[in-house]
């Protein structure tokens, strides 16, 4: 039978042409059509109750964990072996959680705000590796976290007992803020007791302007080392690898810093100190059986400054502890027993035994303190839409030695709790 055409119309073509030109000015466009470009990202919002034992409030806002971002990232290749591209990664800040205090349900400083996480370009290849230069991951940069290849890596990982509680004020056991002596108006925070200069976890670096270089995998292991600002370099061994039923990662580095700016060991970033010498380590893994997703992800990391003395008066420097130190375990199971995806069942430990903190006119805040954290959580998966929701349960106490009187007696912190719901979606 012969075939009919369909009907479109007299203006067929100009209805097509309009939709075209639609199409074409509300696409995304590139302005080097031999560099690919790839448009990535996530949202990760959660609601914070906290209770420091004499006051309680729940704020909205921007895990901190793993920040909300969107990143550009662009490849072109040069050769069969090799490949050229570049990456742009921009945070996203709604409420900062991080800087979540008891006046502050916004966050202290940064809320509804961008920040530029990463900005250079690369040269890649299979034969030799990568080298990056800009503003990038140090080698030692989430040395800690990255051995964790489960879900809390998203909303608990090393960093994130801290994460959500550092700038709250210390308490003590009365109910009375702390303060840095008996004289002072500064009311102390937990970070001012903590240690560590990226989120208060000794061992790890953050990123950094420099030129950094990664080899390929051999055998499952990975060495990378970078070098830059004035002066900063560390570097790093990774393992990944699986056993018959069970799956190890594996990471351990070490770093060097006199930039008593970018890595302000001291204790004390906005009057840095340039004649710093700060060393820091770790190690970091985890170990999972496959079959029944059971694991245990565990590290140690030290940070030490030899010359955190020099700025204080002579007669106290006995009193400065200039070493820093955490370690944590977490357990827990995760597996696929329903449709949706995912699901973990987690309980952590982590111990923090922190060193001085001197301010940047050299005066001893705290001689040293211990920390404890324990929590327990849960999250569920959703592969349908790229989504990972999540609930924490996190205790902290502790006690902090305050001031620069010799034989001071430390002080018993009021506990802080927190119930952290959010949830991580990606595009």
């Amino acid at each position: 039978m012969p075939a009919a055409a369909a009907d479109l119309g007299g203006d067929c073509c100009a209805d097509l042409e309009e939709r075209v030109a639609e199409l074409e000015a509300t696409t995304a466009r590139k302005g080097n059509r031999k560099v690919s470009l790839t448009v990535s990202g996530w949202v990760n919002e959660n609601v914070i109750w906290w209770d420091d034992g004499h006051e309680s409030n729940a704020y909205i806002g921007t895990n901190p964990v793993e920040q909300s971002r969107f990143r550009f990232v662009g490849e072109a290749r040069v050769t069969p072996d090799l490949s050229a591209g570049y990456l742009l990664e921009i945070g996203v800040w709604g409420g900062n959680s991080s800087k979540f205090d008891q006046n502050s349900p916004d966050g202290s400083t940064g809320a509804n705000s961008l920040l530029v996480r990463k900005s250079s370009w690369y040269l890649k290849s299979k034969t030799f590796g990568k080298v990056s230069v800009g503003q990038e991951s140090t080698a030692t940069y989430h040395l800690l976290d990255d051995a964790d290849t489960t879900m809390t890596r998203n909303f608990y990982d090393a960093e994130g007992a801290p994460d959500y509680m550092q700038n709250f004020f210390l308490r003590d056991k009365a109910g009375n803020f702390i303060k840095a002596s008996p004289t002072s108006t500064t009311q102390l925070r937990w970070s001012d007791a903590l240690r560590g200069f990226n989120n208060s976890t000794p061992g790890d670096s953050g990123r950094r302007n420099v030129v950094r270089y990664e080899t390929p995998t051999f055998g499952g292991f990975t060495f990378a080392t970078s070098w830059g600002e004035d002066d900063v370099w560390d570097m790093l061994v990774s393992y990944v690898g699986e056993a018959g039923d069970f799956r190890y990662t594996a990471r351990a580095g070490y770093g060097n810093s006199t930039d008593g700016a970018s890595t302000p060991c001291q204790g004390s970033s906005s009057s840095p100190y340039n004649g710093m010498n700060c060393g820091w380590w770790g190690v970091a893994g985890l170990i999972q059986h496959v079959p029944t997703g059971l694991y245990v992800y565990s590290g140690y990391g030290d940070q030490n400054n030899d010359t955190r003395a020099n700025l204080v008066a002579p007669g106290i420097k006995n009193l400065v502890d200039d070493n820093d130190l955490t370690w944590f375990v977490q357990g827990g199971i995760e597996n696929k027993w329903n449709s949706f995806g995912k699901t973990n069942f987690f309980g952590e430990y982590r111990r923090d035994e922190a060193g001085s903190n001197v301010n940047g006119s050299g005066t001893l805040q705290t001689q040293n303190a211990n920390i404890n954290f324990w929590a327990l959580g849960a999250a569920q998966n959703f592969e349908a839409a790229e989504m990972t929701m999540y609930l924490v349960y996190q205790h902290v106490d502790g006690d902090v030695t305050v001031g620069n009187v010799p034989n001071t007696a430390p002080t018993e912190l009021s506990a802080m709790q927190q119930v952290i719901a959010g949830a991580k979606i990606n595009f």
